[in-house]
């Protein structure tokens, strides 16, 4: 349902923020596992981004709100508070009205929040898996050094194709920002403690985003289906 009654107003579910933000958050601390001090820090950021997304998606629309006040007569979404004109991609573009690009977009943004989680679980699986003392090269991190994170990148990039209110638009880049410089730390970790074993994986290996992503994913399901660690 996405209240699209003439006049409808379609927030003001708190409870919803609060259980989006609550779950989403769980998933997170649960598969990224900050210990450090600098690693609850990048959390923080991500909290601050989950809570900007679901508040405009359920609380209060103020991207909604900012825009129709500025363009008045000329908004194009007859009834801008409803659920399905805060899908403010397809608004701009004329789609709000769209059964099938709702539909698409709802495809592509929930498929890409769907894999980015994938990818976190499979990483997560690997290190928690494996010994200590031991570099982690295979499965999903023979093709990315940072997977967990190029999960988080690519589910957050289905948040912001769902819903990009100014409040995303604004914690996101910082969110990539902070999880880069996170990752830039870990690689100095790793230096230091494999030295020249992990620089010829960082040159090997890209920190992000991977030559053959299906390669990837596959080799992460049949570790996880055969129970093999590193």
């Amino acid at each position: 349902m996405h209240g699209d009654i003439l006049g409808s107003y379609a927030y003001g579910f708190w409870s919803v923020v609060i259980v989006n933000v609550l779950f989403f958050l769980i998933f997170a601390v649960g598969f990224l596992e900050p210990k450090k001090k600098y690693e609850w820090r990048s959390m923080g950021v991500l909290t601050g981004f989950l809570l900007a997304l679901f508040t405009e998606m359920y609380g209060f629309p103020l991207s909604v709100f900012l825009m129709s006040s500025l363009l008045g007569d000329t908004y194009p979404a007859l009834s801008p508070f409803a659920h399905s004109s805060g899908h403010l991609l397809l608004v701009l573009l004329g789609l709000s009205g769209s059964d099938i690009a709702m539909i698409t977009l709802h495809w592509i943004s929930n498929g890409l929040v769907i894999l980015g989680g994938i990818i976190v679980f499979l990483g997560w699986v690997k290190i928690h898996g494996a010994e200590e003392g031991i570099l982690v090269d295979r499965g999903i991190y023979s093709v990315v050094r940072h997977p967990q994170y190029s999960g988080l990148f690519i589910a957050t990039i289905g948040f912001l194709i769902q819903w990009p209110s100014i409040l995303v638009l604004i914690m996101w880049p910082v969110l990539m920002y902070a999880y880069y410089k996170l990752a830039k730390r870990e690689d100095g970790r790793l230096l230091e403690e494999f030295g020249e074993e992990f620089l010829r994986y960082r040159n090997r290996i890209p920190a992000f985003v991977p030559w053959f992503t299906v390669k990837c994913v596959a080799e992460g399901i049949q570790d996880v289906a055969e129970n093999r660690y590193p």
